[in-house]
């Protein structure tokens, strides 16, 4: 049996809290992602390899070692990493003759490789190539995809996949205006895939609404699609399951129109509406003139006995 499989019952109340973080949850975590050098990556993929993790951070876990792995071949190295990190995406780089600045981008369901795709490097400009002001660490970024062969292509629809997955960032509850300012821009045309860094800049306008203008910032990338292994639909269709708990429950007798109004209808019993208490306050009760009239007149007075 594996060590990571092994069932460890937590002695402190620090491992304890690292285990309950690593539990099933309804809401999962920000997803990480491991960026691995292959054991004979050259120094255009270690640049990649670090701008990306520069990008990514503070989601990210940068493995200075080299590692002697193919991925298409012999997936256990990368599960094993998966699971000693946390860790369900993944970016491996490496260099050879015959597969040049080859990176490979994919993410694990249950630990397990569920689907990547082999991109090829042809030309990379780096973060401290462009010397420009960055955006802070942690930024959210805003995607953009141009081409229409990412929703035509089933190899480029699952790659436009998985760099939504890949880049997303955290869930957020609101934005604000001052916080869209970076934008990653992925455009797929004659087959290479230009991925594009820009920070935005809100300019003055003279109105409310500001100008705004892109700045490139690094890093870019004109990459071409090699090799890829993707999952079977059943098991992408089982990756894609919610849990119970995230569905929203039917309401009955609910309706709305075409304005967005809401209707419910009530279903009660028969009311006798002879016995409903309506005079509550004091001074509206019935004085004993008006009760005599509505008993159908006035009673005659007793006479005094002498």
């Amino acid at each position: 049996m594996d060590a990571l499989d092994r069932v460890v019952k937590p002695k402190t109340k620090r491992a304890k809290r690292f285990l309950e973080k690593r539990e099933p949850k309804l809401n999962e975590n920000t997803k990480n992602a491991m960026l691995i050098k292959g054991g004979n990556a050259n120094l255009t993929v270690t640049e990649v390899l670090k701008d990306i993790y520069a990008v990514k951070k503070p989601f990210a876990v940068l493995y200075k070692r080299k590692n002697i792995t193919r991925p298409f071949e012999d997936q256990t190295s990368l599960e094993f990493f998966s699971k000693k990190s946390d860790c369900s995406l993944f970016l491996f780089g490496s260099h050879n003759k015959k597969r040049p600045n080859n990176l490979i981008i994919g993410r694990m369901f249950d630990y397990h490789v569920l689907d990547m795709i082999e991109l090829g490097v042809e030309k990379f400009v780096s973060l401290k190539d462009i010397k420009n002001s960055k955006c802070p660490e942690g930024t959210k970024p805003m995607l953009i995809f141009a081409g229409d062969v990412f929703d035509v292509n089933e190899e480029y629809r699952r790659l436009k996949s998985l760099l939504i997955d890949f880049f997303r960032g955290p869930t957020v509850p609101s934005i604000r205006l001052a916080g869209l300012e970076y934008v990653l821009h992925f455009t797929a045309v004659d087959g290479k895939i230009y991925m594009r860094s820009y920070k935005v800049l809100l300019k003055k306008s003279g109105c409310k609404i500001p100008r705004i203008e892109l700045e490139e910032m690094g890093p870019s990338l004109d990459l071409v699609m090699r090799r890829t292994h993707l999952a079977s639909d059943d098991l992408y269709k089982l990756s894609l399951k919610q849990p119970k708990g995230l569905k929203p429950k039917k309401k009955k007798n609910i309706s709305h129109d075409v304005f967005g109004t809401t209707y419910g209808r009530i279903h009660m019993q028969k009311q006798d509406l002879s016995k409903l208490q309506t005079r509550k306050m004091k001074g509206l009760k019935k004085r004993p003139a008006e009760k005599s009239a509505e008993g159908g007149g006035a009673t005659p007075k007793k006479s005094k006995s002498a």
